[in-house]
């Protein structure tokens, strides 16, 4: 009933979508001159998205913003954005800047222009929609992040319980108080923050009442709200597990199955999962991968806690189950990573290529290390594993047939015609009629010892404490890893996928160039050095309206990487009139970068590139370069 209640909280009213908005057409046109002035501007884009109450600002020829009406969806469609115009515009040029929000919950935003009656010129101070506020957006991300750690320990520690079976689950409680109060309050976070993220506002946004009512209206709202519905059964759930983990099982197992798929909903419904192609095999793959993600990475904590208190005996039991349980999750991660791989990335070229693929790029290499920690782990896991396995097999007692007349050492048996005495010290019940020995042989009961056995009561096994440590350290190292791991999660399912990129790119207008990411510029300054001629390598990323990055490195004729005194790159659309804008590359060991440019509108840029080689050689070099909206 709870999983159905949420899954018409999140998806009610949920239409078809692809990953990010992307702009697929403007009315009036990107660049058009029109002879009448419109009575609307209207976008059409890829997806459904959300409107904002700045989601449109116009400015006019003299740079003052035109007052226009209320943004809504064009005939009722969720995947277009209309605002009025006034009655009379000026004659000259104009340039919108438009902001929505995606179905998969993030933001987006450009600016075009047009023309009424004739072009005039517009300068790059312009503006074109609220920036990202870099405080919202790093409490947004941080919120986020500690949301998805605690959901992996809740759901980790739960199966924990369920499907290792610890004798004492003391040691547990500590990190399900932690995580359940952390995803209470981060999920509170990023409600509140959500309609200044969406706006590029500041924080201070967060307690307008009529922000947090459309926030509550939207679909990342709704799937906060069920996040928090869900918590208060989760949290009597986990402690009556807790306190009796032993009775009814199977009904434990399936409340806590239902629970759990519940909550990853609430990421699965508003994330890259909901929008894009096959967004139902998407949705279940995104709620296996957190489930197997939370077993695992949350197991470990669970199983690191419990290494500290639990006794060799019980260890022997807990380890080698995890283990097996870890290796299933392994597997399902894997099936389900290259899927999800495969939909956000769409080619091979966007896994070097974008943000995203280096960043999955990022996340392989860590997941690699976390399974050779993993497989480190497992050595530790069978070590103590195998103590406990020949124990069990020494333990039950050898029936060892003897012929009549052995005799075993003092305080032991001995066997004659007349029957089976027991020396002193064999315990009570030794004497034995002797018609027993004319039914059979006689025999004795042999105790076979071995090494690796279970020490006297009392007595210390310092294997299995020095076995216990080792496992402890491997363990620490596969959390660290594994936090890592989420932090890299948390920042991707934040960015473009590669396939999303590709279609934006697909939209931009009829003979326009394609969106550039990395440029060669061959340059000669006539020095006759082995830096004077060469090539620039600029890398521009993601090519898009609003912040990029640029990084530029400079190889010599013989292809080899060379250090200059300066590269400067600038950007100018003359189309429109705009720039030039000074990327302000800085030298950071090896190659020149920056994070921060601002290209404001889409169009084909020039990019000129400026290499200096000594106090009085440079040389300036032309490209054109595509910004999508």
């Amino acid at each position: 009933m709870l999983l159905g209640a949420v899954l018409v909280l999140l998806l009610g009213g949920a239409g078809p979508a692809s990953a990010h908005a992307a702009l697929r057409s403007t009315d009036p046109g990107d660049g058009s001159v029109v002879q009448r002035a419109p009575r609307h501007v209207t976008l059409t884009f890829t997806e459904s998205v959300g409107l904002l109450d700045d989601s449109f600002r116009v400015f006019g020829p003299d740079q003052r913003r035109v007052r226009t009406g209320e943004a809504a969806h064009a005939d009722g469609r969720s995947d277009t954005a209309r605002v009025g115009l006034p009655g009379k515009l000026a004659r000259g040029t104009y340039t919108v800047a438009w902001r929505v929000v995606s179905a998969d919950s993030h933001p987006v935003s450009g600016a075009f222009t047009f023309s009424v009656g004739e072009r005039s010129a517009t300068t790059a101070q312009v503006g074109t929609g609220p920036a990202e506020d870099p405080l919202t957006d790093g409490l947004h991300s941080a919120a986020r992040y500690l949301a998805y750690l605690a959901a992996t320990l809740l759901v980790g520690v739960g199966a924990f319980v369920l499907l290792c079976r610890p004798a004492d689950t003391s040691p547990l409680r500590r990190p399900l108080v932690w995580a359940w109060w952390t995803l209470l309050g981060s999920t509170v976070a990023l409600l509140l923050l959500r309609a200044p993220y969406e706006a590029g506002a500041g924080p201070a946004a967060a307690f307008d009442p009529a922000a947090l009512g459309r926030t509550l209206g939207s679909r990342p709202g709704r799937a906060l709200l069920a996040r928090l519905v869900i918590l208060p059964p989760l949290a009597v759930f986990l402690v009556r597990l807790r306190r009796h983990p032993g009775p009814r099982r199977p009904v434990a197992l399936l409340a806590g199955t239902a629970l759990a798929v519940a909550l990853s909903l609430t990421w699965a419904a508003a994330e890259h999962a909901s929008a894009g192609i096959q967004v139902p095999l998407a949705m279940t793959s995104s709620v296996v991968h957190l489930l197997a993600t939370g077993v695992w990475l949350g197991g470990l904590v669970a199983l690191l806690a419990t290494l500290r208190a639990a006794s060799a005996d019980s260890l022997a039991e807990i380890v080698p189950r995890f283990s097996q349980i870890a290796f299933t999750a392994v597997t399902v991660l894997a099936v389900t990573g290259f899927y999800q791989s495969w939909r956000g990335l769409g080619s091979l070229d966007a896994l070097t290529g974008t943000s995203y693929g280096r960043l999955l790029l990022a996340k392989l290499a860590a997941v690699t290390v976390l399974l050779l920690a993993a497989g480190y782990s497992r050595r530790w896991t069978a070590r103590i594993a195998a103590p406990a396995a020949s124990a069990v097999r020494t333990a039950a007692p050898e029936r060892v047939p003897q012929p009549v007349g052995v005799s075993v050492g003092q305080g032991g048996v001995s066997v004659g015609e007349g029957g089976v005495s027991v020396g002193e010290g064999a315990g009570p019940g030794a004497a034995v009629d002797g018609a027993a020995g004319r039914h059979g042989p006689p025999e004795t009961t042999v105790e076979r010892g071995g090494p690796g056995r279970t020490p006297p009561a009392g007595e210390p096994d310092a294997d299995a404490d020095a076995r216990r440590r080792g496992l402890r350290r491997s363990v620490l190292v596969e959390v660290a890893v594994a936090a890592l791991v989420l932090l890299i999660t948390t920042v991707l399912t934040g960015t473009l996928p590669g396939r999303a990129q590709a279609e934006a790119a697909q939209q931009a207008p009829a003979g326009a160039l394609p969106p550039t990411t990395q440029v060669t510029v061959p340059f000669d300054t006539g020095a006759g050095s082995l830096a004077g001629r060469g090539t620039v390598q600029v890398t521009v990323d993601p090519a898009r309206v609003g912040d990029n990055g640029v990084q530029a490195v400079v190889y010599g004729s013989d292809t080899g990487l060379v250090v200059v005194p300066e590269v400067r790159v600038t950007f100018s659309l003359p189309s429109r009139d705009v720039g030039p804008v000074d990327a302000g590359l800085k030298d950071v060991g090896g190659y020149w970068s920056t994070n921060a440019v601002n290209l404001p509108l889409a169009g084909n840029w020039t990019m000129r590139t400026t290499v200096r080689v000594s106090d009085v050689d440079q040389v300036t070099v032309e490209k054109r370069v595509r910004i999508a909206p």
